[in-house]
């Protein structure tokens, strides 16, 4: 079967098109073939290094496609069964071998290319709004990089929810993404300071809650606009990683709180999963949460995939397909 391995960590480059064996299913495993498989900002960390993986491995973390194998103990799916999954290492792949734990049935209204794009990003919306920081009706929040994938999600979300969304985003045509998905105020940061501009928008106030998949760039000046006894949930590090912090900075800033969750500890159990993905699918089936898919690539351009994420050119949805 064709994959993209990383043999060797470090830039796009390290990403290679081989031809490896195709898996065969250990007995609580599933074989799915791959109809379309997601790009996240978590598989940049693993092709860097900055997620350790034994070399050479098989990058990805999500994937929809169909089950064509099962191992002796599988009893949650069957051969045919379309499902979606995440945070399983070896994505980009004609074919994956997962723990039939971790795979979710697709609705039928839903495309696989549809299913794909929204495990990782949806699920990790669903955490963050629901259990990182449960958002109340009437609260403001701030969401960095409000046009990327999380972010317009996470935009349509919170207005469901009957919250006050403030995004950020880097140029005119992001902005006006942002503001389609529902966010009340929009800040090109590259234009004006959104620390200044945040304050002046909630009259010197702050925000309840910020949720922030950038990193390096956004957190210093966030802490800023926190409200007393606010948080900060750090989900990301599009930029780079944030620099160490002593938590008495914490107390000064009014008794802030801070985390930094990560998806796999939000669905670590299967009915915590199938609960948060049925939520999801329904949320999508029902239109109120639009998906948008950017750009489909094929296998050969997985490098370039990743040039245009990490060079944040990218709105919505980035999907690998075989």
């Amino acid at each position: 079967m064709k994959a993209i391995q990383v043999q060797k960590t470090g830039g796009p480059e390290a990403l290679v098109l081989v031809d490896i064996p195709a898996p065969k299913p250990k007995p609580n495993e599933a074989i799915v073939k791959v109809s379309a498989s997601g790009i996240n900002y978590i598989d940049i960390y693993f092709r860097e290094g900055r997620y350790p993986s034994a070399l050479p491995f098989v990058n990805g973390q999500e994937a929809a496609g169909v089950v064509t194998e099962v191992g002796t103990e599988v009893n949650t799916c069957k051969p045919g069964d379309r499902v979606a999954y995440t945070s399983v290492l070896g994505s980009y792949a004609e074919y994956a071998a997962i723990p039939a734990d971790r795979l979710v049935s697709v609705p039928p209204d839903l495309t696989d290319q549809q299913a794909a794009a929204a495990m990782l990003q949806g699920l990790t919306v669903h955490y963050l709004l629901k259990s990182a920081y449960p958002v109340r009706s009437g609260e403001t929040v701030l969401v960095h990089a409000a046009a990327g994938g999380v972010g317009l999600l996470l935009v349509q979300w919170a207005k469901s929810l009957g919250v006050r969304v403030i995004g950020t985003v880097g140029n005119e045509q992001k902005a006006k993404l942002a503001r389609e998905a529902g966010a009340d105020e929009v800040i090109v940061y590259t234009q004006r300071d959104f620390e200044a501009e945040t304050k002046r928008l909630t009259n010197g106030r702050g925000v309840h809650v910020i949720y922030d998949g950038v990193g390096k760039d956004t957190f210093e000046k966030g802490l800023n606009v926190l409200q007393r006894r606010g948080y900060m949930v750090l989900f990301g590090a599009a930029s780079g990683p944030v620099p160490p912090l002593d938590p008495l900075k914490l107390t000064q800033k009014g008794s802030l709180f801070l985390t930094r969750p990560s998806l796999p500890h939000y669905i670590a159990t299967r009915e915590e999963l199938l609960s948060r993905s049925n939520e999801l699918f329904g949320m999508i089936s029902s239109g109120r949460l639009k998906l948008r898919i950017e750009r489909v690539y094929p296998f050969e351009e997985a490098a370039q995939a990743h040039r245009d994420l990490e060079g944040r050119k990218t709105t919505g949805k980035l999907l690998l397909a075989p």
